[in-house]
């Protein structure tokens, strides 16, 4: 089923149609994607190994290249109960809040287009979220042709750092799970809360207001090891290093008041991280408005 969120009108529709149709399963999965149509098929194959149900919600964020029929025909290969949403505001962050509009279960988790995910990935998840106190869940990336070994540090690496510095996230978008009550309680996804790049972060420190963010060994996934042809979105050495001394109190400071104004005269709303030298201005052609600060 397709659903083009475009105007308001539809998405209250769309959301009413969610909710009518509702699986009977405590997960939702959120998958937005720009251009990804050579990455999707694996991504999505990967999720239908998992070992619990889950619905999925694919949301093509304006896509030229087909991406969204090519979602749209893994779903249905391998039997998913699944929602293939149009969103045409720009930006991975109007993406999830389309796409977080239509859950309607417990848990939701984020995933990327271009990541694998293990079919115990849900599972392990679900283990955090249902520890009392906990929020959100974050999970440690792994390289595609990582070993054991590798892993084993990668899980060692994480699992510490949660609990040096439990009030920072460790864990991308790509792996993040979260309760979606507390998740929606915090204002979710919103471009006119956040509509910069590290939005991973910045929603994390939000809804760690609310409880704690849990890893765990077993809670991991591959990103694909393709080049990244953007510039770099990631923050500076002095942002970062702010970051780990603001988090346990001013995280709220660290992101509206110090962090967000740099970003904006870097010029990293959103809709940046998705560039592609292949795609010219393609990746860069929308207006997109400031957050409210």
């Amino acid at each position: 089923m397709y659903l083009d969120l475009d105007p308001v009108s539809s998405i209250r529709r769309s959301a009413a149609m969610a909710v009518a149709t509702a699986p009977a399963t405590a997960w939702t999965v959120l998958l937005p994607f720009f251009n990804e149509r050579d990455y999707l098929a694996a991504t999505i194959a990967s999720l239908a190994a998992q070992t619990v149900a889950f619905r999925l919600v694919l949301i093509d964020n304006g896509s030229t290249d087909g991406s969204a029929a090519v979602a749209e025909a893994a779903a249905l290969a391998h039997g998913l109960d699944h929602v293939v949403l149009i969103e045409r505001a720009p930006g991975k962050v109007a993406a999830l809040k389309a796409g977080l509009a239509l859950v309607t279960t417990r848990w939701t988790a984020t995933c990327d287009a271009d990541t694998l995910y293990p079919p115990t990935y849900l599972a392990a998840a679900g283990r955090l979220l249902a520890r009392p106190g906990c929020v959100v869940a974050g999970a440690y990336f792994i390289a595609p042709d990582a070993g054991e070994i590798a892993r084993a540090v990668e899980a060692t690496a994480i699992t510490l750092a949660g609990r040096l510095l439990p009030r920072q996230c460790h864990a991308g978008g790509a792996g993040q799970a979260f309760c979606t009550a507390t998740l929606r309680g915090v204002g979710g996804f919103d471009p006119a809360l956040w509509n910069y790049v590290l939005e991973d972060h910045e929603v994390i420190n939000r809804t760690m207001t609310r409880g704690t963010m849990l890893y765990s060994r077993a809670f991991w996934c591959r990103p694909s090891a393709r080049e990244r042809d953007r510039e770099s979105i990631r923050w500076t050495a002095v942002e970062r290093l702010v970051y780990a001394l603001a988090a346990p109190g001013a995280g709220d400071w660290f992101f509206r008041d110090f962090l967000a104004p740099r970003l904006h005269r870097r010029k990293l709303a959103s809709h940046r991280i998705r560039e592609r030298s292949f795609q010219g201005d393609e990746g860069l052609g929308f207006a997109t408005p400031h957050p409210v600060l």
